[in-house]
């Protein structure tokens, strides 16, 4: 089934901001209170929407606190990955084992059934969006790589998890912004309490230089996922994910422009077969 043009355009939006506020992390001298930043920064505005949207149905329940304790294995395995790997490669990792995990999960689980067509779609996307992940020379730091590698592929299946979750927790919410609200709301006090305690003694010197990058970045995230769920409500969640993991394209554009990391003719050969992918998988064949 093919999505609507401009849910289809809102997806694209929303994988290009991913990138963003993950290069934010990448960059940022201390991850943990970067990764804290952009998952309170949404949180206040979240609260007090949440007064005046109609209450979150019963049954959204369970899938929502398993969505919020999934993201917070994403968040630290995420952290550890960009420790020991490059914006270019871990990124394209995790995201790329999400797309076919993802439609294997609605399909056993919501019986969100795909077409031969579909699926070739899925797999092209799976694989490009992988092979953005290859160097040419593999030598180079190659045992911090390989945790880093380890992580993201941990970090891959966090990522299906939290996503089949959400696809399915937001269908039996009633209200999609509900349920969003309430993800972050859920997702960012134990995170900023946790941080608070690990930064003790130096909060200000940790928070202040970070403070900007980060509250901007919480902002380009909430967008971003709150695009994706609320496409989720509307469209099958294979669909979805294969577009939105489209981001690695633009994670590595970042990676290559902004902090300086390899890219070469390999990784654009890979963005086009993702790119196909995607057209493949929303075509309606």
């Amino acid at each position: 089934m093919a999505l609507d043009l401009g849910v289809l355009l809102l997806v694209l939006m929303a994988a290009g901001l991913h990138a963003s506020w993950n290069a934010l992390v990448k960059a940022g001298g201390d991850r943990l209170v970067m990764t804290t930043l952009v998952m309170i920064g949404p949180a206040p505005l979240c609260m007090a929407a949440l007064f005046f949207l109609p209450a979150i149905q019963p049954g959204a329940w369970p899938f929502l606190i398993a969505s919020s304790l999934i993201h917070y294995a994403y968040y630290a395995l995420m952290i550890a990955a960009y420790n020991h790997g490059d914006l270019s490669q871990v990124y394209p990792i995790q995201r790329g084992c999400a797309p076919a995990l993802v439609a294997l999960a609605a399909w056993m689980f919501a019986g969100e059934a795909l077409t031969p067509f579909e699926i070739l779609g899925v797999v092209i996307v799976s694989i490009g969006i992988m092979s953005l992940a290859w160097r040419r020379n593999g030598t180079v730091r190659l045992q911090a790589e390989t945790r880093g590698i380890l992580f993201a592929l941990a970090n891959g299946v966090a990522i299906a998890s939290y996503l089949i979750a959400d696809g399915m927790g937001v269908r039996r919410a009633g209200d999609p912004l509900t349920y969003i609200c309430w993800l972050f709301v859920l997702e960012s006090v134990p995170m900023l309490a946790v941080t608070l305690w690990l930064r003790r003694g130096r909060v200000r010197a940790a928070f202040a230089p970070n403070m900007a990058k980060g509250i901007f970045g919480g902002m380009i995230a909430a967008i971003s996922y709150g695009i994706a769920i609320w496409a989720m409500s509307l469209g099958p969640m294979a669909h979805i994910v294969a577009l939105r993991e489209t981001s690695v394209i633009f994670g590595a554009a970042l990676g290559t422009l902004v902090l300086k990391e390899s890219f070469g003719r390999q990784r654009i050969l890979a963005a086009c077969i993702v790119a196909a992918g995607a057209v493949l998988l929303n075509a309606g064949l």
